[in-house]
């Protein structure tokens, strides 16, 4: 069941009433994808930042420079067993 207007609104009226409506619509969508536009590069930027490899290296360089000393201390204790075992 459809629900019936009032016969008394012209037709013209109702016309720029839809085509308001329209205009409204499509100016809210287009501020929209806009708004998404700029938070989507937003995004990005600080992803690209905060993954940035040499940006990470420069800050952790110590925690790494421990990491790969105590690997190849572990690495040439194993290897130096290895060859020693009596």
């Amino acid at each position: 069941m459809k629900a019936e207007l009032p016969s008394h609104f012209p037709a013209e009226v109702l016309e720029q009433r839809a085509a308001e409506q329209r205009r409204r619509l499509r100016n809210s969508v287009s501020d929209f994808r806009s708004s998404l536009s700029g938070l989507k590069s937003a995004v990005e930027q600080n992803v690209r930042e905060r993954l940035d490899p040499n940006r990470l290296a420069r800050r952790h360089m110590w925690r790494l420079a421990a990491g790969a000393s105590l690997i190849a201390l572990v690495a040439g204790h194993g290897i130096a067993g290895f060859f020693t075992r009596r």
